[in-house]
């Protein structure tokens, strides 16, 4: 696996990679023969040493292993062309059973005569899905699933949902792509809802879908340099569960950190509070949403960067969230096979998140070791600094450091 990358001058940006992969390519063009199979799995663990500090009584953390993480893969070759994919969480911070993430259908090829020059330059991908908006989660540690990321967080404004969804590719061999797509917006679609300030409704849900597209250039200039530019956007009227920045059912990879004291037991219950070490508006009735995004990797070098600007309404009491996020992060990766990196992160969130401060601001920075055992096999140790400025929960000089060890298998 060769990594590399180049220092992205004018607009910062930010996330992680991995001699990346972004969208996959077209499936090959192999003579089919029957129906294949392939199973795989992906398995983590962690062992966390953080302190936190506020001006209010937190939750007390110790030091040790967290709840391991593991996913199992299905995908099949249906036919020429036409391939089907099944995720299921064996165990999660937020679920610690077993329950299916979703599924979903790639068309590269159509079973209809004629169709083979028109759909060289198409892909059509359906189903329930983690949503194509923007690249950032191209890096994301997804569960058990953590070898695309060279750090242990994901980031803090986390733009990563499951939904049903239909994204429909155009490609050039020049490297652009267009992507236009139409999704429920929801990773719990319902035709029936309930808050304490509207009472009850019905959902019609054909009148709540959510629009979201790409265009993006990709070239790789000789074996040693290759850069990438995006842009994205994500665009919902109204909805009753939008779940674009509240849809990752696993939960965060720091865990129970900043919990405020509520003398119940649930405080201390990871399920309860899976997402800690995030901010995010919860689920939306509004939301616009743009993502710009660069990578470039020139030897060992490697970057990639985000600018984010999230705006709309929170589902339930409708109030007006403005939240804006930068990330950058670059690493280097050395030895004879590459195979050993050195990386630093920095991910910033500002804005209001619907609450009415218009200042609250959450900054982290993140510096990782890491080592590809194998190129199925990493080894993370990771230490991070977040800090809360103008949380009312908290008070002043907020947040915790320390360090995570993270090891991950995939295959």
């Amino acid at each position: 696996m060769k990594k590399t990358l180049l220092i992205i001058a004018g607009l910062i940006l930010s996330v992680s990679v991995f001699a990346q992969q972004f969208e996959a390519p077209q499936i090959d063009n192999t003579p089919f023969q029957k129906v294949k199979v392939k199973v795989g799995a992906d398995f983590a663990m962690q062992v966390q040493a953080l302190n936190q500090t506020a001006d209010s009584l937190l939750v007390p953390i110790g030091s040790g292993f967290n709840l391991p993480t593991a996913n199992m893969n299905i995908g099949a070759l249906l036919a020429p062309g036409i391939k089907v994919h099944l995720t299921v969480y064996l165990s999660s911070r937020h679920h610690e059973d077993t329950w299916v993430k979703g599924g979903y259908l790639i068309l590269d090829r159509l079973p209809i005569e004629g169709t083979d020059n028109f759909m060289k330059y198409i892909t059509l991908k359906a189903g329930v899905m983690g949503l194509n908006y923007g690249d950032a989660h191209f890096f994301y540690s997804d569960n058990g699933n953590v070898i695309r990321n060279p750090f242990v967080g994901n980031l803090i404004l986390n733009s990563y949902t499951t939904a049903p969804a239909v994204e429909l590719y155009v490609r050039n061999n020049k490297g652009l792509m267009l992507m236009g797509a139409l999704t429920t917006g929801t990773l719990k679609p319902s035709i029936a809802s309930y808050s304490a300030y509207s009472g009850y409704s019905a959902n019609n849900q054909f009148k709540q879908l959510a629009f979201y597209g790409k265009i993006a250039y990709d070239k790789t200039i000789n074996n040693d340099f290759r850069f990438r530019v995006s842009a994205s956007g994500y665009f919902c009227a109204k909805n009753s569960f939008g779940s674009l920045y509240h849809g990752d059912r696993t939960g965060s990879r720091f865990y129970l950190v900043m919990v405020p004291q509520t003398n119940n037991a649930s405080d201390v219950d990871i399920s309860a509070n899976a997402w800690t070490g995030r901010w995010d508006m919860g689920f939306t009735d509004k939301d616009n949403s743009v993502m710009f995004n660069a990578f470039a990797k020139y030897k060992g070098l490697e970057v990639f960067g985000t600018l984010e600007k999230a705006k709309g309404t929170t589902a339930f009491s409708h109030k007006a969230f403005d939240m804006n996020q930068y990330e950058l992060n670059a690493q280097y990766y050395f030895g004879q096979k590459q195979n050993f990196y050195i990386g630093g992160k920095i991910n910033g969130v500002s804005g209001n998140d619907g609450t009415g401060v218009t200042d609250k601001k959450v900054s982290r920075f993140e510096g990782a070791l890491g080592w590809f055992f194998t190129k199925n096999i990493i080894i993370k140790l990771d230490y991070v600094n977040q800090k809360y400025t103008n949380f009312a929960e908290y008070g002043n000089n907020a947040g915790f450091k320390g360090v995570m060890f993270e090891a991950g298998i995939s295959f």
